[in-house]
């Protein structure tokens, strides 16, 4: 048996010689006087060797324990040699490197690839990011969600459970982790209060407030985006993004297509245009027609108005916003279409929402347009009997709807 006195006696050779102690443990001595600790061992008929580590960070009794552990394995049937290249391949597997591996993989909008590169790198990361991905556990991230929702953020909470679920998915997927720890946090998050976008709805109001509009004294821009948003209502992110090359203005059918890339759900939008929508295009053509967005920044016509452009203008008006919002203006739409008889798909398809059934979507965005063009005409023109009649007009002196076609 080996003694510390002898080890430390042991001094490098020309040719490296092994100090032998007990159970098949030896000490290498190498030429340049390193000192390595290893052990041999049989496992399924074949001779192995086992690396420990070096002397004098490990010691002759911590050397014997490690021998001691890895008999027991042997004795299990286990390979201490791949156990321990498990282990160190374990702590390699961060939570940070799997995650960027992760997202690497994934086609996120550019809006929503950097709310996601948020999420990663100012909480899970900050927090999480050097943990080996298997060590982490449901309390670890609970503890990062009850730190945005002391903040308020009680969404981005519910955001990074399940943002770290698709990693912790992924890592399973890829034989790096065992379960899904985020899982365990169903129901223990606060719930996300849901508030509804301010919006104007009554007649009356709205007459007055497309009256407010026509007397904007701000940017071209900004009020031919006013006067735009209760015509279209598509999304303000939409709105504001619009490109002149997305606009068929000619014909008896002018339209507006909005390719899958800009829409929320990834697939291509039409809008039908009215009279009065190509008027407003047709005289902004002449202002900003020169470039690529029909709204360009002040700053620099590269870049379109910023997204609280048209919140401010409202501000601007007197409204605030718990009155009315740029995302309103699709609430309003919604809520007088629905009480003037339209049929519910047409109005929802306009919207651009989510058909859940798919059957019925594809039917939908096929056979629909036409009577969608009625509809957005006869909204036009009740718009304009609101800015011009006020409170004097009243749901039923709508434009006649089209007849609603059957639900497929």
């Amino acid at each position: 048996m080996l003694t510390e006195t002898a080890i430390k006696a042991a001094k490098g050779a020309d040719k490296p010689y092994k100090l032998f102690d007990e159970k098949s443990l030896f000490l290498l001595v190498n030429p340049t006087g390193a000192r390595l600790w290893r052990l041999k061992y049989r496992l399924h008929g074949k001779e192995k060797l086992l690396a420990i580590g070096s002397y004098p960070d490990i010691t002759l009794k911590r050397a014997r324990e490690k021998r001691d552990d890895a008999r027991k394995l042997i004795a299990d049937g286990i390979d201490p040699s791949i156990k321990k290249k498990s282990e160190k391949n374990a702590a390699l597997d961060t939570f940070e490197v799997i995650a960027a591996e992760w997202f690497g993989q994934q086609n996120y909008k550019p809006k929503t690839r950097k709310k996601v590169e948020w999420l990663l790198r100012d909480w899970l990361n900050k927090y999480l990011g050097s943990r080996p991905i298997r060590t982490i556990t449901a309390p670890d991230i609970l503890a990062i969600c009850r730190r945005l929702e002391a903040r308020g953020k009680r969404e981005s909470a519910h955001r990074v459970r399940g943002l770290a679920s698709r990693v912790f998915r992924y890592a399973i997927a890829t034989g790096r982790a065992d379960r899904d720890p985020s899982q365990d946090l169903r129901g223990a998050l606060a719930p996300i209060v849901v508030t509804n976008h301010a919006a104007i709805t009554e007649p009356k109001k709205i007459g007055e407030l497309l009256r407010a509009i026509d007397d904007y004294q701000g940017q071209p821009g900004t009020s031919a985006a006013l006067k735009l948003a209760p015509l279209t209502f598509v999304r303000p992110g939409e709105l504001r993004a619009a490109h002149w090359s997305e606009f068929e203005l000619d014909g008896d059918t002018p339209q507006w297509r909005i390719s899958g890339e800009r829409m929320k759900l990834g697939d291509q939008h039409l809008v039908p245009l009215s009279r009065q929508a190509v008027a407003i295009l047709r005289d902004l053509h002449a202002a900003t027609g020169y470039g690529k967005f029909l709204f360009p920044s002040l700053r620099s016509s590269l870049r379109c108005i910023s997204d609280n452009t048209i919140n401010a203008a409202l501000r601007r008006l007197g409204y605030g916003k718990e009155e009315m919002v740029g995302h309103g203006f699709r609430s309003m739409a919604s809520t007088c279409l629905n009480e003037q008889g339209w049929h519910p798909d047409l109005i929802e398809l306009q919207l651009a929402h989510a058909e859940r059934n798919k059957v019925r979507a594809a039917y939908n965005r096929a056979e629909r347009l036409a009577e969608r063009r009625k509809m957005m005409q006869a909204w036009a023109d009740y718009l304009d009997g609101l800015k011009a009649r006020g409170d004097k007009v009243a749901l039923n002196d709508a434009p006649e709807p089209a007849v609603a076609a059957s639900n497929p």
